[in-house]
């Protein structure tokens, strides 16, 4: 690390305050870098930044130098991390009223199909309410965060970031959650169902292929070539 640095964040660790606002100043672009991914949740961007300047702060205050990490990669999770307490705190991110009404009617009928000891796919889901298949899979993606990437696992007992390879640094597993979020929002429709089928909802490819109506080896050459594509979306991460 550089000598200079060291120097600065040892003097806002000592509580010099105007070195501290420096620093700010000096990482203003990675603030707004993170700031921007958490653009239409329905809260002015001025106002997040000021929250990631909270959480930058607290990573230059909890520095710690036998990491042997940059400051701007130990800040990262730091700044992510005070965003998303804010928006867990102040509701959540916001959505609409008919995103929640379809979400709340897609699970009622999910939980009365297993009631009965039965399955239904999104296709079946959307025909009763009427709507399409992508407000179905987004309504009920409203209720599973990123986070699920990670605690659930499939059939293999891997998660869904275990099976991309990426950098395992620990200071950037938030990062790579907020890429891997994006990565998943651009892909077709019906990738995006078999991913949320097999790692929202921990369906075996088998279960997969019947409830979208295609065969498992293609469920499985179309899942393969997702984790593939979203492994170099965290690459670019």
């Amino acid at each position: 690390m550089d000598e200079t640095l060291k120097k600065q964040i040892l003097e806002v660790q000592a509580g010099n305050r105007e070195v501290l606002n420096d620093l700010i100043k000096q990482n203003n672009g990675l603030i707004w870098s993170i700031v921007k991914r958490f653009e239409g949740r329905g809260y002015e961007l001025e106002d997040l930044y000021q929250i990631g300047a909270i959480g930058f702060i607290k990573a230059v205050q909890k520095f710690d130098f036998t990491f042997n990490v940059a400051l701007s990669t130990y800040a990262v999770s730091f700044i992510i991390g005070e965003i998303k307490r804010f928006l867990r705190d102040d509701g959540m991110i916001k959505v609409s009223r008919q995103t929640k009404s379809t979400c709340q009617k897609a699970l009622k009928i999910k939980e009365d199909y297993e009631k009965q000891g039965k399955k239904i796919g999104i296709d079946e889901i959307a025909k009763l309410l009427k709507v399409s298949k992508d407000e179905v899979i987004e309504s009920l993606e409203y209720k599973n965060s990123v986070e699920s990437l990670y605690d659930k696992e499939d059939d293999d007992g891997l998660c869904l970031i275990d099976k991309i390879k990426t950098r395992e640094n620990e200071e950037e597993k938030t990062v790579n959650r907020l890429a891997l979020k994006e990565g998943i929002e651009k892909l077709k429709p019906r990738e995006k169902e078999i991913i949320y089928l097999r790692y929202f909802k921990c369906q075996t490819q088998k279960d997969v292929a019947r409830m979208i109506g295609i065969s498992q080896v293609q469920v499985c050459r179309i899942e393969k070539q997702i984790l593939s594509t979203l492994g170099e979306e965290l690459k670019e991460a």
